[in-house]
C-alpha cells in the first residue's frame, strides 16, 4: 500500500457536502468527494463513468488542517442563458487563506497512476469549485509502504510563512486530522461525501465514517527562532551597577 499526499492551498476554497439550490455552504476542511473529483479530473475521467469513479472512491481518505483560514460569504447574481431572466440571488461561502494536506491510501499501482496524472493533468485542478484555483502545485509526493495516519503525521507543515511566524515560539505544532475510520474504530462521525456518481442527472453520495485526531509536527522555523532568543548581548547594562555595590 502507498499514500499520495496533496497540498490544497489557495486564496479561496469551497468544499460543500450538503450545498444545494441558492445557498452554497462549505465544510471547514476538504471533502472526500471534492478531492476524488480533483483526481478524476486530472486523470481525464468522464463525469458519467461510475466504474472508474468506484476505483477512486475505494481509496481511504484523510486530511490535515495546516492553516484553518476564515469563512467568507459572497452574493452572486446571474441571468438565464436563453431567456435572460434574472436568476435568484446566490449566497456562497468560501474558506479564505486556508491550507490543507490531503491524502489517499491505496494499491501501489493506482497511487502511482494518480501521482503521474497530477504531474501532467488532463484538466486543471481546482479547490472545490472551478472559481478556486490552487496557489501552488497540488502534488506533494508518494509515501510507499506507509499508511494514511503515518503519512499525515510525517508530511512537513505546509502553512504559509506569515502564518508560521505567528507560532514562531512553538517548537512543535498540534494539527487536527480528519481521516476515514477503520473497521473497529469507535467515536467516528458520519459525513455524506462518499462519491457514488458524478453524473449531472444522478449525482449521488453515501455516508462515511470520519475520525478526528490530533498530530504533532515540527515547526520548520523553530530552531532559528530559539537561537535568536538565546543570544546573549555583548554588553551587560547592569554590570556597572553590580560592581558599585
Amino acid at each position: 500500500m502507498s499514500v499520495l499526499t496533496l497540498r490544497l492551498d489557495g486564496p479561496l476554497q469551497a468544499w460543500g457536502a450538503s450545498a444545494r439550490f441558492a445557498r452554497r455552504t462549505t465544510e471547514s476542511a476538504p471533502t472526500k468527494s471534492g478531492v476524488i473529483g480533483l483526481l478524476a479530473a486530472a486523470c481525464g475521467m468522464d463525469r458519467s463513468d461510475d466504474t472508474q469513479l468506484a476505483r477512486l472512491a475505494a481509496l481511504r481518505f484523510g486530511v490535515r488542517i495546516d492553516q484553518p483560514g476564515a469563512r467568507v460569504r459572497d452574493y452572486q447574481t446571474a441571468r438565464h442563458q436563453i431567456t435572460t431572466a434574472s436568476m435568484p440571488v446566490s449566497e456562497r461561502y468560501y474558506l479564505a487563506d486556508a491550507v490543507f494536506v490531503a491524502a489517499v491510501e491505496g494499491a501501489d499501482e493506482l497511487i502511482d497512476e494518480l501521482d503521474a496524472a497530477l504531474r501532467t493533468p488532463v484538466h486543471p485542478p481546482f479547490l472545490g469549485r472551478r472559481s478556486c484555483p490552487p496557489a501552488r502545485p497540488v502534488r506533494l509526493g508518494v509515501h510507499h509502504g506507509a499508511n494514511l495516519a503515518q503519512a499525515l503525521r510525517d508530511e512537513p507543515w505546509q502553512a504559509a510563512p506569515w502564518y508560521r511566524k505567528g507560532h514562531s515560539r512553538q517548537p512543535t505544532i498540534h494539527l487536527t486530522v480528519l481521516r476515514e475510520a477503520g473497521p473497529d474504530e469507535d467515536g467516528a462521525d458520519l459525513l455524506r461525501d462518499q462519491p457514488l456518481s458524478f453524473a449531472a442527472d444522478h449525482r449521488r453520495h453515501a455516508l462515511r465514517s470520519v475520525v478526528t485526531e490530533r498530530v504533532e509536527v515540527p515547526h520548520p522555523d523553530a530552531q532559528a527562532v530559539t537561537a535568536a532568543t538565546a543570544r546573549v548581548p555583548e554588553h551587560d547594562p547592569l554590570a556597572a551597577l553590580e560592581e558599585s555595590n
